[in-house]
């Protein structure tokens, strides 16, 4: 046997055949594929985040804050800014929201336990689910009268009632359709369900005024989670913070699960600058907002089918063949992605310049690549 065969023999049944989870990352003029912000960090910013790690660093030597007892504290104020109060004790983080995801599954998932998620949705919700060895369910979203990927609080609650899981996922707004969920549909979930109900809301800021966080919930729901993360509106991708808020018991059970000290000294440093700064970093929401309603005016004036958004992109269908408009698209020198639904595409809202370029792209190939219906 060659090594691979080798180590294929050796890897857990259930992993073997399986792709790990990579967006193409290909170095193209506009890359509008992995949902970033394309703002850079403000120089300001920069220079605080800078001063911030430069004076941690004397004290690498150490462990850092296995509590980070200040991180807490920053982003349960800004959370708290929405109207919610949300203490620290109901805070969690780790590198990025995916860490976050890991921990309540190595918590409250495992062999023997299921999560349930409504397809089509994030998808590193059941890859990760599926590292946990949790096996994953799908449920299945489209309600009649409405639109193909709408769920409703009625199909949701009869699903999770049917499939008794021991972790339902909701995405608000929902990656790759962009559509938030009405409050309604996240409590008919946690009334129907015994078990954890976490609601990632990692495009929260985008969203269009007036739509609900799940965070005003969580009074009295000890087993709701709502996740954030520091990776988009905060233009903070590559600093890898995400983060939670849920019950102080929930969240004490999550230390069972961590690696010690999984938070580094200089990724607490550069979270609690950007949180300082807040409303710097936020500023650019507003710009990212109206690229995203810009596209979808102009791709429907295509012809093509954009999903309503409250998020940083678009998901857009009516195409003949979605993949052969990807590769059309990066002949084009714009990269967009391909999330794997028939007919359909997903481009990120970038700035105007960005957003200008795909545009174009897609209006030179729409006479030979739209035909199919949304």
């Amino acid at each position: 046997m060659d090594a691979r065969e080798v180590v294929d023999a050796l890897l857990r049944p259930d992993l073997r055949g399986r792709t790990a989870y990579g967006a193409p990352q290909l170095d193209v003029p506009v890359a509008l594929n992995t949902n970033e912000s394309s703002y850079p960090v403000p120089g300001v910013v920069v220079a605080a985040m800078t001063a911030a790690v430069q004076e941690a660093a004397a004290g690498l030597n150490r462990y850092p804050d296995r509590e980070f007892t200040r991180l807490r504290e920053a982003l349960a104020s800004y959370l708290g800014r929405s109207g919610t109060t949300v203490d620290p004790a109901q805070v969690w983080a780790g590198n990025g929201s995916n860490e976050v995801l890991l921990h309540l599954l190595q918590a409250f998932g495992g062999p023997g336990r299921t999560a349930l998620g409504f397809t089509p949705a994030y998808s590193m919700h059941p890859i990760i689910t599926t590292t946990t060895g949790t096996t994953w369910v799908d449920g299945t979203r489209g309600v009649a009268g409405a639109g193909a990927f709408d769920l409703d609080a009625a199909s949701a609650a009869a699903q999770v009632r049917e499939r008794r899981p021991d972790v339902v996922f909701l995405c608000s707004p929902n990656n790759p359709t962009g559509t938030a969920l009405g409050l309604d549909v996240v409590e008919a979930v946690y009334d129907a369900a015994d078990g954890l109900v976490v609601v990632d809301e990692a495009y929260a800021e985008y969203a269009r005024a007036g739509t609900p966080s799940a965070l005003t919930l969580l009074a009295g729901r000890p087993r709701l989670v709502v996740t954030r993360t520091m990776s988009k509106a905060f233009a903070l991708a590559g600093g890898r913070l995400g983060y939670l808020a849920a019950d102080p018991a929930l969240v004490d059970a999550l230390r069972l699960v961590r690696m010690p000290y999984h938070l580094s000294t200089p990724t607490q440093a550069v979270a609690l600058a950007a949180l300082a700064h807040a409303d710097l970093m936020l500023e650019t929401v507003d710009a990212v907002r109206a690229q995203r309603d810009r596209i979808v005016e102009e791709i429907a004036r295509m012809g093509l089918s954009p999903v309503p958004s409250d998020a940083n992109f678009v998901l857009f269908g009516g195409l003949a063949d979605g993949h052969a408009t990807w590769q059309g698209l990066l002949d084009r020198g714009v990269l967009v992605r391909d999330v794997g639904i028939a007919h359909y595409l997903r481009v990120t809202a970038g700035t105007p310049e960005e957003t200008s370029a795909f545009l174009d792209a897609l209006a030179a190939l729409v006479p030979t690549h739209a035909g199919a219906a949304p």
